[in-house]
Parts: C-alpha cells; sequence; structure tokens
C-alpha cells in the first residue's frame, strides 16, 4: 500500500494536536487534584511529594547561612586585624611555662599578642606573656615596631598592659562576655608560633565557667583560673595575649591557655573581666582588686555529706589569712553561701563575686556556722600596687 505523506500530513498534525491539548487538560486536573483537595492531599502524603518542599528549602537556607559566615569571618579578620598586635621579649627570654593539668599557658618563650585597647598606645595582654622578661618590642599588622613597658599587671587574673608612644592608633570593640552561649561562633587572631604575625582561625565556645589552677613549672606557684570561656578555635604557642572575637568583630575575651595533650582545646579570660581592670587602671594608674582575705575551698555534695552540712554549695573557710576577714570575725570551716543576694555556687565561686566588687566596698555575707546560717559586714581590701 502506498501512503500519500503529502495529502495525509494535516490529519497527523491535527491528531498530534488534539493528543497534546487532551494531556495538558489531565496534567492540569491532576496537579489540581494534588494541591486543591483533602483527597489530594492525602496522596501526595502516601507518595511522599510532600517532604520534596522542605528539602528544597532546607538546602537553600544552609546554602546562605554558609555564605553570610563566611562573609562575617572575612569582615571581622579585615576590620579587627589592624587593633592587633605582636609582642617580643627583647630582654632575657621566659623559658619556663603554666600548666594546668597538662594545660599550656604558651608563652612560646619570647613572642606573644596583644591588642590595641586606646589610641594612644595602651595595649591589652596576658600576665604570662610579660612576667621574667626584661623589656618588650610590639609590632602593629602594618610592620611599625615600638618600645613598650608594662604599664600594670593584675593582681587576681591573667592580664597585663604594655604601653608603646604612639597616637591614632585603631582600637577595638568590646563585646558582653555575659552573653556568650555554648555552640556561638567565634574568630581568634593572634602571633602563632611567634612567627605567623595575625593569624585567623575560626571556632565555636565549647564550654563556659571553666576553673583551673595554672602551676609556674620554674617556681612552682599556682594561680587560681575561674570563670573561663572554652573554645575550639585553634590557639597555638604565640597566640597568648590575642583577642577571641564575636562574628561581628567584637571582643568577648582574651586567649589565655590551651590543653597541650587535647585537640582544639582553648581557654579564654573573659571581656568583662578585662574592662573591669581597664576601668580600674584608667581611675587609679594601676589595676586594683578587691579581697576578703580567707582560702577556701569549693563546697560539693560529697564534701558536704562527710562534713555533715545541710548545704552543698559555698565556699569552705580553709583559712583566715587577711585584715578584712579578721575584722569580720570570720572562722575556719565557716561555709559562706552568699555576697548580699548572689549565690556562691560551683558556676558563680566566690572568687568571681568579689571581683565584681570594689576595694573598700561594704558587702554582707551570709555563712553557715555550726549549721546556723547568719549574716556579717565585710569591708573588702585592696589588693594591688
Amino acid at each position: 500500500m502506498n501512503w500519500d505523506w503529502k495529502k495525509r500530513w494535516p490529519a497527523y498534525v491535527a491528531t498530534l494536536l488534539v493528543v497534546f491539548i487532551v494531556g495538558a487538560i489531565a496534567t492540569l486536573a491532576v496537579l489540581y487534584f494534588l494541591s486543591a483537595t483533602p483527597s489530594g492531599e492525602a496522596l501526595r502524603t502516601r507518595l511522599g511529594l510532600n517532604n520534596f518542599k522542605t528539602f528544597t528549602i532546607s538546602t537553600n537556607k544552609n546554602q546562605t547561612i554558609n555564605v553570610q559566615e563566611s562573609s562575617q569571618v572575612i569582615d571581622t579578620a579585615k576590620n579587627v586585624s589592624p587593633s592587633v598586635v605582636s609582642i617580643t621579649a627583647t630582654g632575657q627570654a621566659q623559658t619556663n611555662l603554666f600548666s594546668i593539668n597538662g594545660l599550656s599557658s604558651q608563652p612560646s618563650k619570647v613572642a606573644g599578642s596583644g591588642f590595641i585597647v586606646t589610641s594612644d598606645g595602651l595595649i591589652a595582654t596576658n600576665k604570662h606573656v610579660v612576667t621574667g622578661n626584661a623589656g618588650f618590642k610590639v609590632t602593629t599588622s602594618d610592620g611599625k615596631t615600638y618600645d613598650a613597658t608594662v604599664a600594670a599587671t593584675d593582681p587576681v587574673i591573667d592580664f597585663a598592659l604594655l604601653k608603646i608612644t604612639a597616637h591614632g592608633l585603631p582600637v577595638v570593640d568590646f563585646g558582653n562576655s555575659d552573653d556568650v552561649q555554648v555552640g556561638q561562633w567565634v574568630v581568634a587572631i593572634g602571633n602563632a608560633l611567634g612567627q605567623y604575625q595575625n593569624t585567623v582561625t575560626v571556632g565555636v565556645i565549647s564550654g563556659l565557667n571553666r576553673q583551673a589552677s595554672p602551676a609556674d613549672e620554674a617556681t612552682g606557684a599556682t594561680e587560681s583560673l575561674d570563670n573561663l570561656i572554652q573554645t575550639d578555635a585553634a590557639i597555638n604557642p604565640g597566640n597568648s595575649g590575642g583577642p577571641l572575637l564575636t562574628l561581628g568583630g567584637q571582643v568577648i575575651g582574651i586567649n589565655t591557655a590551651i590543653a597541650a595533650s587535647a585537640q582544639s582545646l582553648g581557654f579564654v579570660t573573659p571581656s568583662n573581666e578585662i574592662q573591669k581592670s581597664l576601668a580600674s587602671y584608667t581611675k587609679n594608674g594601676k589595676i586594683l582588686r578587691a579581697f576578703i582575705g580567707v582560702q577556701y575551698e569549693p563546697l560539693t555534695a560529697t564534701l558536704a555529706s562527710t562534713l555533715g552540712l545541710t548545704v552543698t554549695d559555698g565556699a569552705l573557710i580553709k583559712a583566715v589569712t587577711g585584715a578584712p576577714a579578721q575584722a569580720a570575725g570570720l572562722q575556719v570551716n565557716d561555709v559562706i553561701t552568699k555576697v548580699n543576694s548572689d549565690a556562691v555556687t560551683q558556676s558563680n565561686p566566690l572568687s568571681k563575686i568579689i571581683r565584681s566588687h570594689d576595694p573598700g566596698e561594704q558587702i554582707t555575707l551570709t555563712i553557715l556556722r555550726n549549721k546556723t546560717s547568719q549574716t556579717v559586714k565585710l569591708t573588702l581590701g585592696t589588693l594591688g600596687n
């Protein structure tokens, strides 16, 4: 049989158009059924079609967040790096280490970090960076080097101030360390290994209110550190004294110690502690701190049970060593449970509470003595040269 295609093609085209139109109508009907009727909703659920919408939105959202975070880290590095300095000892190099149960505060012999807090050359750093050294050089991010002297050291926390002769320097912006949350992204900047100036690392806040007792390996002297921020942002030898920053570029702490035997386990002195020291220096020309004059042991449930105490939180006095405590009549085995209205707990230790007060201030202590609660007035003494 012979086909005359020239005569029949209009019929074929017409047939195809009819099929296309019918298919389109059927498709629209199915889409309407799936989107606009209760039966369609049930069918979509059974077919798993409802999951597609959620999956697509989630993917796009994650991509947006990653881009935003990367941009914020870049902006923070650009904006804050000009305020971060490298510190080098010019006198006798410090060779001993602070150790905290395997932790190292890594002065890295002759190098450390710092950040500018006043435009006329006041620089924040760690006390252990400047201890045991005779003189210092400070190098800014633009390569300029200045002679530096120690302006003040904090008698309580691992903090010190250096001074250089300069003007118009870029200063950091402080954040509120009390607002820091576990899981929050942070940025560390410092003189890594004493040779990689203004190295930027990124991590998260791993923990809050950490406590440790560092010991100077050369002298055996110990220093109690508490209220520390824990981070997994890489902190290397030479980073001591550098800033820990929010993604918005605000300083929330000063990099202080690392766990030498662990990976990405660093500890940071909170910015609110630093700002109190700065305020004291601005007012007095030196850093003055309040003290009550006792040696104490944090109370635990186990210790309380052993001693037959009715409280499980507080500070158990082991020795009365200073005039303020003596004048207030504090005794060995007293348990300090409150300072004014602040309860003394594991996460809010006595030392942290006292640091929030000023020398010469009168406070009210709630104590447990012979299982009886009572209050005493105490006028805080002054530490600092």
